[in-house]
């Protein structure tokens, strides 16, 4: 991902205030360094300051395809200036509006006594006198952007830039994502039906509708070494229970190895499954061993969605991109003597924001599905987190997110992924007005709390996000 970055002034100035281009210059480095500093790739166009330049700049950006433009207020400058990069860039315009310390240093301002050098010094400061002048043009331009306002060594300021990279890469990962369909939905869930020709619109994602066939093909083609290999690293990932009967490990580890092969085949980033097949057949025992390779790769950043739920697989696929985990959740039950809500689900997780070691273990009944198998049991890592669902409303696309605490406590060990979490709004409301947006009943679980993130990153997408708390 690219990102552009410029700062602007007022080319009269340059005559009229001798020094006055030199030090907006060393402005200008100080960002461009810290932008460097937050692993950004910068197609820098130094300091604009003419409708011509302006005109070159964004010609500039345009064919560099940058995925976000910061463009910093050095000085005032002509809302002229800055239309033309704009519309020529074509992407979401950030605002920087920090003038070079927190304050003038008004004891050896006024030292200065010549009004001329004042003034050019004074212009150093001026950059809040452009901000409204820019907002207004791009908004009667119908042009995305955002101010960040503060000063160049601002620690709130860049936390903000900072969260506009992390979206900005956010939103270029799920552009270049290729989201696989293996399967079919989940007889009678309405709510996780979704129409893929919209996800593939707001997202950007390729969707890749594969054949279990596929998976059955590669899953023969398994040698006995290989079958070992992935059991080795069952036990290197997972504290796996000595009631794992072998034949189930080695099924297992079988299905792992054809999934690998499947995600690097068509290059995935992100599945979505489900299946049933018919009682005793080979389909069905694919299907019921998959729970410990989708788990390893949702944890090798290929987000795997039970259920066909695509919405949840791309809203794992963002938490992980993110750098949160992201691991598929539901409701589980509300514990009103604690005031907390549990969620977890069967099958796969994300098993590098357990807490502890994920258990593998075995189960004899798939609740609601066929067959028996190995599933996960683990917890998430106490502390902060964010859930977010992925929304289909007669609206269109809407990202919901809340953030909350994960907390310790009793848990139900059901060969289930499970956790407590607490909210700030009570677990009575906070589960009333999250089901009131209407999603599906499931969500990804992401460590940290980035609801303001997941905020800038619907800006970056244009589609709406709703907090909950």
């Amino acid at each position: 991902m690219k990102i552009g970055f410029l700062s602007i002034g007022l080319n009269t100035y340059w005559q009229q205030f001798p020094g006055l281009l030199d030090n907006l210059n060393r402005y200008h480095d100080r960002i461009l360094e810290k932008l460097k500093s937050r692993d950004a790739d910068v197609v820098d166009a130094r300091i604009v300051d003419s409708v011509e330049a302006a005109r070159s700049a964004g010609d500039l950006f345009g064919s560099e395809q940058i995925s976000i433009l910061f463009l910093h207020i050095a000085t005032y400058a002509l809302s002229s200036t800055v239309l033309p990069i704009a519309q020529r860039a074509k992407v979401p315009v950030i605002i920087l509006n920090l003038q070079p310390s927190a304050a003038i240093d008004y004891q050896r301002f006024n030292k200065i006594r010549d009004r001329a050098k004042m003034t050019g010094k004074w212009l150093e400061y001026c950059q809040a006198c452009s901000a409204p002048e820019i907002a207004s043009v791009l908004n009667q331009a119908d042009i995305r952007y955002d101010i960040i306002t503060g000063y160049i060594d601002d620690e709130l300021a860049w936390t903000e830039v900072t969260d506009w990279l992390d979206a900005a890469r956010v939103a270029f990962a799920m552009r270049s994502n290729n989201l696989g369909v293996l399967g079919h939905y989940y007889n009678g869930m309405l709510d996780v039906y979704t129409d893929l020709t919209q996800q593939s619109s707001v997202f950007g994602t390729d969707i890749k509708l594969l054949e279990m066939s596929e998976i059955k093909r590669y899953r023969d083609e398994v040698g006995e070494s290989q079958i070992e290999e992935k059991i080795e690293e069952f036990r290197r990932e997972f504290d796996v229970s000595p009631e794992c009967r072998k034949e189930e490990l080695a099924k297992a580890a079988r299905t792992s190895l054809a999934l690998d092969r499947l995600v690097q085949t068509h290059a995935l980033g992100s599945v979505a499954y489900y299946y049933e097949g018919m009682p005793g057949d080979e389909f069905e025992s694919i299907i019921t061993s998959v729970i410990a390779g989708n788990t390893l790769l949702t944890g090798k950043h290929v987000p795997v969605a039970g259920e066909c739920e695509v919405k949840n697989a791309q809203a794992m696929k963002i938490m992980d991109e993110f750098g949160a985990g992201g691991s598929f959740s539901e409701f589980y039950a509300i514990d009103f003597n604690d005031d907390v809500v549990m969620l977890g689900h069967d099958g796969p997780a994300h098993f590098k924001i357990a807490e502890g070691r994920v258990k593998l273990v075995p189960l004899s009944v798939y609740h609601g599905k066929p067959g028996s198998g190995l599933s996960i049991q683990m917890t998430v890592k106490n502390g902060p987190v964010t859930i977010l669902s992925v929304v289909d409303t007669k609206m269109g696309v809407v990202l919901l997110t809340a953030e909350g605490e994960s907390v310790p406590g009793p848990i139900l060990e059901i060969g289930n992924t499970n956790r407590r979490y607490r909210f700030g709004t009570g677990a009575r409301y906070f589960v009333d007005r999250w089901s009131r947006v209407g999603p599906a009943h499931h969500c990804a679980v992401g460590v940290g709390h980035l609801a303001g993130k997941i905020q800038k990153l619907g800006k970056l997408l244009e589609i709406s996000t709703i907090q909950i708390c």
